[in-house]
């Protein structure tokens, strides 16, 4: 049997050729811990820090800024526990979203929970997205930091995060942001988005699980993740992983140069996707914005697609569903929730999720075999 149909690159990227040949070295041949002082270990921190170039290059910042993570959890986990637990700041207010990834928002509730900050979730509109001025209306005398993750993973809902960096100048507080979906699919600028804290994950970018990045703008002190020696700035404690960091570093340089053109091929596999779903289903519905979306992603609830048949389909397509299925039930998706979306209709969920790689034959092939299940 053939393996499934890959439309869910929103979950994780293969990992790309460019990047796996760049890693390769570091797997069987340049092996120096980046701390010591001879050949072997100067071989290392260059590759170190020809990734930190890599990355702050598609990030439009220095390479100081850089901090390498474990993900994008860690670097979420970083930014806000580094803000909150960090003496130097005041306030025990935190502002974000309702539709935050779980690597914010169990963050949150934690530190609610064990160091008394009060969070405020705002809601969205019907297209996923946060009015600016609502953010601003949340501001207290005790506001420390605002996170507003920049796309949504389920829907693909960009956030006005520019806008809200501006609030956020103006009143001086904390920004950060999870870019770890947007990064390689719309330009991602940190000063044009005037944002002091960034996370991005490897895996979501055609490099490897278990590498992400931490952007931390010129002047914020972060409480420190790991204890230990001295790496990542006295960050981040633990000998490099410095195959993955290569890795990294050169899915962002790839990301970088082929922006536009990946961008644009993503939503052509996706625009089609829809078009064709919708003519296939007139009832269906697509969630989140048409317009403020990612290039690659659609959400749609389809009325015919019941629960035994989304399983049935994912033995040839790998899609992701808009519920957490469960052997006698579905939990509707937070995100759908936050939409309003309608139950029973969020039971009958679809994300799909282009990518560099996807052609249209797998397109044509995965709509087939959606019409094929649902009208047998």
């Amino acid at each position: 049997m053939k393996p499934p149909i890959y439309l869910d690159y929103n979950a994780t990227t293969p990992i790309a050729p460019e990047v796996v040949k760049a890693m390769q070295p570091f797997l069987d041949t340049y092996f120096g811990n980046p701390s010591s002082s001879h050949e072997y270990g100067i071989i290392s921190k260059q590759a170190v820090n020809r990734a930190r170039k890599q990355v702050a290059n598609l990030l439009g910042t220095k390479p100081a800024n850089i901090i390498f993570t474990s993900g994008g959890t860690e670097a979420n986990n970083h930014a806000i526990k580094g803000i909150a637990l960090n003496n130097h700041y005041s306030g025990n207010h935190i502002i974000t979203s309702q539709i935050e990834h779980p690597a914010i928002i169990e963050v949150c509730k934690y530190l609610q929970i064990h160091h008394d900050f009060t969070i405020t979730y705002l809601p969205v509109n019907h297209a996923g997205i946060i009015n600016p001025a609502d953010v601003e209306d949340a501001i207290t005398p005790k506001t420390r930091m605002i996170t507003i993750m920049h796309a949504n993973n389920e829907i693909g809902s960009i956030q006005p995060i520019a806008d809200i960096g501006k609030i956020a100048l103006k009143h001086k507080i904390i920004f950060h942001t999870d870019a770890a979906q947007s990064l390689g699919k719309i330009p991602v600028n940190v000063e044009e988005m005037k944002v002091d804290l960034l996370s991005i994950a490897g895996h979501k970018l055609y490099g490897p699980k278990g590498i992400g990045a931490l952007y931390v703008r010129d002047g914020i002190s972060l409480e420190k993740f790991m204890h230990g020696g001295g790496q990542e700035n006295g960050q981040r404690a633990g000998t490099e992983n410095i195959l993955e960091i290569v890795g990294l570093g050169t899915a962002a340089e790839s990301a970088a140069k082929g922006l536009e053109e990946n961008s644009l091929h993503m939503k052509k596999m996706r625009d089609l996707l829809q078009q064709q779903l919708l003519k296939l289903f007139p009832s269906a519905k697509v969630n989140g914005s048409l317009e403020l979306r990612l290039p690659n992603t659609l959400n749609i609830s389809i009325p015919a697609l019941d629960y035994d048949k989304m399983l049935e389909y994912f033995v040839y397509v790998a899609a992701s569903a808009g519920s957490a299925c469960h052997s006698d039930s579905a939990e509707i998706s937070p995100i759908l929730k936050a939409l309003k979306a309608d139950d029973e209709l969020a039971r009958r969920t679809l994300r799909f999720s282009t990518g560099r790689f996807t052609t249209r034959i797998e397109i044509e092939n995965a709509l087939k075999i959606l019409n094929d299940i649902i009208g047998e």
